[in-house]
């Protein structure tokens, strides 16, 4: 047998092999990309409402999921660490400005970690879209604010902060008939 017979049998032997192990690759690939658009479509379709549940497993997904991608994983660390340094002591007088600084910086923050995340997974979105261009109907703001209003009330009730106003509509008389 001469060189280029062994050549073609090598080639036919490899080739398959190859194939295979470079499908795999474009398949993992596809797969990770895939991963980290779920996240920013989670991050994305929840802006207006950051409590749900999405909301913060979208968050907690980004140091695995952009994993080596530096700018992404800055920009959430930063995010994170505004988010642990909120104000605590209710009592200081400027507690409430103090909170609207921290919750203003977040905001900024946030649309920074998904502009990141944009340019990251080619979107070309800028920051007052990532900012403003969500739909949230005046319904579920009303709803949200109400529930929010009962659980408030609710907690201070059942702390003893609050009692229940009574009001008595018809005293009954002491006669007896």
């Amino acid at each position: 047998m001469t060189i280029s017979d062994w050549l073609v049998i090598a080639a036919i032997v490899v080739a398959p092999i190859l194939a295979i192990q470079v499908q795999k690759f474009i398949e993992r690939r596809k797969e990770i990309k895939g991963r980290k658009i779920q996240i920013f479509r989670a991050l994305m379709t929840t802006r207006a409402n950051r409590l749900l549940p999405e909301h913060i497993q979208a968050l907690n997904m980004i140091d695995i999921e952009f994993y080596g991608d530096q700018k992404i994983t800055d920009a959430w660390k930063l995010l994170l660490d505004n988010f642990a340094n909120y104000p605590q002591d209710t009592k200081d007088p400027d507690y409430q400005g103090k909170l609207n600084l921290s919750a203003e910086k977040s905001e900024n923050l946030f649309v920074d970690l998904l502009a990141e995340m944009a340019k990251s997974l080619n979107y070309n979105f800028d920051k007052v879209h990532l900012k403003r261009a969500f739909y949230l109907p005046k319904g579920h703001v009303d709803y949200m604010g109400e529930q929010e209003f009962i659980r408030h009330t609710l907690v201070d009730v059942l702390s003893g902060k609050a009692s229940i106003p009574i009001k008595v509509v018809n005293m009954p008389s002491d006669k007896t008939q």
